[in-house]
């Protein structure tokens, strides 16, 4: 395995984690054991793993990080993360669908650095008892995404970095994405963020962008 992250391994094209709790697959993936156990991250099924595939220079997560991460839906993509920020890490994880809430839930309970919170993050104040956090993670389908993450970010992120997976199809269906892509990157830059970079996700994610700003 080579490290190509801190708490991120690659080993031919594939990408891998190392298990938080031995023995526990979350959504059917691959355990492959080595020196320690590892856990396949499938690019298909989690978009920060498309965005380091299709070639993310910097990751903000690592051992010890806090993180907000809104729209954290089962938690595919937040138990990889939980895998990377370890037992001194925390994942405050919002998720506003009561249906995938509960699966959220279960996994909390084996993977104690997640707190599952049922909020709509359009309305921050629900939540207002979350720390200041180093990344706002966010994947929601939302006209208003960007604006969203960007209140979130106001509210919960001192200095630190913001990651958005947007889907240009629940922002405007008539523009092309690249265009859309460029109109959020400038919101953020606009509200004070410097974008580092932005990713197309493709073939991974259909109609899909990556993008990574700093505060």
């Amino acid at each position: 395995m080579k490290q190509i992250f801190p708490g991120i391994f690659k080993e031919g094209r594939q990408l891998y984690t190392i298990n938080l709790v031995p023995g526990k697959k979350v959504y059917g993936e691959k355990l492959v054991k080595k020196d320690c156990e590892y856990r396949e991250w499938e690019p298909n099924r989690s978009k920060l793993a498309a965005a380091i595939v299709n070639g993310l220079k910097e990751l903000s997560i690592k051992e010890k990080t806090k993180v907000l991460y809104l729209g954290a839906s089962t938690g595919t993509t937040c138990s990889h993360v939980s895998d990377i920020i370890g037992h001194d890490g925390v994942i405050y994880a919002v998720e506003f669908s009561e249906r995938v809430f509960h699966p959220l839930i279960n996994l909390a309970k084996e993977r104690k650095n997640i707190v599952p919170i049922l909020a709509d993050a359009r309305k921050p104040e629900a939540y207002s008892f979350v720390e200041y956090c180093d990344v706002v993670f966010v994947d929601i389908a939302d006209p208003q995404e960007t604006e969203i993450a960007i209140r979130n970010a106001e509210e919960f992120l001192d200095c630190g970095y913001i990651m958005i997976a947007i889907k240009s199809q629940s922002i405007d269906v008539t523009k092309k994405p690249d265009k859309i892509y460029k109109e959020e990157a400038k919101k953020l830059e606009e509200a004070g963020f410097t974008v580092l970079q932005t990713i197309n996700l493709e073939p991974h994610e259909e109609k899909h962008a990556f993008i990574l700003a700093r505060k």
